[in-house]
């Protein structure tokens, strides 16, 4: 390939990259909880991830949903948006004040109580005592280094056809980097070689926002 033809197509993928971002913008919820994520030092789903997170929920008519990560609600609202109308999102997180902000995301956009969950706990020590089978999607958005152990608990976790999604995981470029040995680029390479390999899954890694690998279960 030339240089003239790298280039072109480098300016081709910002060009795309950035309408996707654009294509559906967030709404005055969305932005007032963006802001509260940059004051907790957050970095939240991105509008094409969080639009891609909300049509997974829609499409499966999610009505259970485990959110592993609650940030201040940005992916957990879409994640509502996107549920069945009697769906329940349970989402774990060991911050307090996350949570209380979600809370208020989610009261905002006119979800009642009764439609979310909050766990404040260590995912690892919530996620066993779940119901095997019982949900439709697990959304994991948490720490990195964590990842094969949130895999190995969640996909235990869904139903026949049920989604597992992990956010973030092209995110300085560690997954494709196999030079780098620091514990994240390891953590998102075991991750990701786990789902490949896994005969009860069928993967896809979906390049929105910082990457989504996702599976479904056979």
């Amino acid at each position: 390939m030339s240089s003239e033809t790298h280039t072109s197509a480098a300016a081709d993928h910002t060009d795309w990259a950035d309408y996707v971002e654009g294509y559906l913008p967030d709404d005055e919820v969305l932005v007032a909880a963006r802001g509260r994520s940059a004051d907790f030092g957050c970095a939240p789903l991105s509008p094409a991830g969080g639009s891609a997170l909300r049509f997974l929920a829609a499409t499966l008519q999610a009505r259970a949903v485990v959110e592993i990560g609650t940030g201040a609600g940005v992916s957990g609202l879409y994640l509502l948006r996107g549920m069945a109308e009697d769906g329940v999102l349970t989402t774990i997180d060991i911050e307090p004040e996350y949570h209380r902000a979600a809370r208020r995301t989610f009261l905002d956009a006119g979800f009642p109580a009764g439609r979310m969950r909050l766990i404040m706990g260590r995912a690892l020590d919530v996620l066993p005592r779940l119901t095997s089978g019982g949900y439709d999607l697990v959304f994991v958005d948490a720490a990195r280094v964590e990842y094969p152990s949130y895999f190995a608990h969640g996909v235990h976790l869904l139903r026949p056809g049920g989604v597992i999604a992990f956010h973030n995981v092209l995110a300085g470029a560690r997954l494709g980097d196999h030079t780098r040995r620091d514990p994240e680029a390891l953590a998102l390479r075991e991750l990701a070689r786990e789902i490949r390999e896994d005969e009860r899954l069928v993967p896809a890694l979906l390049p929105v926002g910082g990457g989504l690998l996702v599976a479904t279960a056979c």
